[in-house]
């Protein structure tokens, strides 16, 4: 999926990175870098479903059925004796699943930095999930605290393995590799997540001739990305190594995994400190938080959008989701080689002010047009892989040495799936309003603000506050 050429990922790695330059600063030699990162590409490429047939295409719409199904006779479901608008349960589900995840993934990244064993603690996370996702086929009638429960238990599981995975990035990849290693990591997901759809749309269409109905047909598609996350995941467990912590514990086996998860405790109060030291890093993550919370939000309530508001069926939705994942793979790939020229920073700026531009278009979109809405779908396409791709690398240069799992987990609180103000503005919107279109547009705000923080961070500055080596254009 792309050539080693793209974004300055030259023979030996791009950005005048030269295969001695890289081992002498603690790198693996070429074939064994290229071996990990091609190996680190496929847990993109195994998770990247859950993202796509899950959150974003059917679980959304389907949950929310099931819970209207539950509803009572003014529209609403009562989880834990709150009154909740059924059109607003997966919102709020989200969102309380991401408050779930704030609590897990930072003890997480601490006992994967402090104890070195990363493998094992994404290999758990990623495993949890895809059985979460697998479960969700027996999802039906109006179990809609079934769905909510196995959302948040999947959710939480994702954004965890993912701190994990993220956190390799950084001992993979040169500096002068980074954006062209992420580029090509979002573009093995968005393929994936394309592949799948293509079944998953090819099986909802086809459902009456096979003889299973809508919702089963619906419940398969669910369950088969849990299965294709378990199955895949097994390449980046095999092929990424562990690398020695910086602060093991030195004690036997047992001791040690008590010692780190004690010790992670300690570790994650401590980043939340030491983040004052960084302040560029941490007007980034800011930066950071706030535009890709309305990304993802975009993303996970786009079919709900599209279904309540515009009257789209469902097999619209399937295809404007496939237009975005097939455009988000030439998306990302094409964004990583303008940031070779023009440099990460400047590149994530203009696709926000494409954001901005594709969310005030969606609020005025007219409804029963399948067409403006495939328009919109493909602007959407084509800034998100790479929005994502190159915020991960650029991130990626502003981590002190060492803490990777930790300061990643505090990125994920609002990475793939795993925002929470977004949702949550999304699903109050709605709430007061009734109106799809109002809650869309409050998302504007986000890339916004998003915008004006991450054109004051002065980013060559940044990387050197943490000791690390820039590439030439960043």
């Amino acid at each position: 999926m792309g050539t080693e050429t793209v974004a300055g990922a030259g023979d030996a790695g791009g950005g005048g990175d030269s295969g001695d330059t890289a081992e002498a600063e603690g790198f693996a030699g070429v074939a064994e870098r290229r071996r990990e990162q091609r190996g680190w590409y496929f847990y993109d490429w195994a998770v990247s479903v859950f993202s796509t047939s899950v959150l974003t295409v059917f679980l959304g719409p389907y949950l929310t059925s099931v819970a209207e199904a539950a509803a009572d006779g003014a529209g609403y479901v009562h989880p834990l004796g709150i009154p909740v608008r059924a059109g607003s349960y997966f919102a709020y589900t989200v969102s309380v699943s991401v408050l779930l995840s704030v609590l897990v993934m930072p003890l997480a990244g601490a006992v994967a930095d402090r104890s070195g064993r990363k493998k094992p603690i994404m290999g758990v996370f990623a495993y949890l999930g895809a059985a979460a996702t697998t479960g969700m086929f027996f999802l039906e009638g109006d179990r809609y605290l079934l769905g909510g429960a196995l959302l948040v238990v999947a959710n939480v599981s994702y954004a965890t393995a993912v701190v994990v995975y993220n956190s390799f990035l950084p001992q993979i990849a040169t500096p002068g590799e980074r954006d062209a290693v992420s580029s090509r990591g979002w573009a093995f997901g968005y393929a994936s997540g394309s592949l799948v759809l293509v079944a998953n749309l090819a099986l909802f269409l086809g459902h009456e001739p096979l003889g299973v109905g809508e919702g089963t047909a619906v419940r398969i598609c669910l369950a088969s990305a849990g299965l294709w996350w378990a199955v895949f995941a097994i390449i980046p467990l095999r092929r990424l190594r562990e690398r020695p912590a910086a602060h093991a514990p030195a004690a036997g086996a047992a001791a040690a995994a008590g010692m780190s998860l004690r010790g992670g405790w300690r570790q994650l109060a401590g980043t939340l400190r030491d983040l004052r030291r960084y302040p560029l890093t941490l007007m980034f993550l800011l930066a950071y938080l706030l535009y890709n919370d309305g990304v993802q939000t975009v993303i996970t309530q786009a079919s709900v959008f599209g279904a309540g508001e515009l009257g789209m069926d469902q097999t619209t939705l399937i295809g404007a989701i496939l237009l975005v994942q097939i455009l988000a793979v030439a998306g990302a790939l094409l964004l990583g080689r303008l940031a070779v020229r023009y440099g990460a920073k400047r590149t994530i700026l203009g696709s926000l002010v494409a954001w901005t531009a594709t969310v005030g278009a969606g609020y005025v979109l007219p409804p029963g047009e399948p067409v403006w809405f495939f328009v919109l779908a493909a602007a959407i396409g084509m800034v998100l892989g790479g929005t994502q791709a190159l915020s991960r690398s650029l991130y990626a240069q502003l981590v002190p040495p060492g803490k990777e799992a930790e300061y990643f987990s505090l990125y994920e609180v609002s990475d793939r799936g795993t925002s929470w103000l977004g949702p949550l503005v999304f699903g109050l919107t709605y709430q007061l309003t009734g109106s799809y279109r109002d809650a869309i547009i409050s998302l504007v705000i986000f890339f916004v603000l998003g915008f004006v923080l991450l054109l004051r961070v002065p980013v060559r500055r940044a990387v050197a506050a943490v000791g690390g080596a820039a590439p030439d254009r960043i």
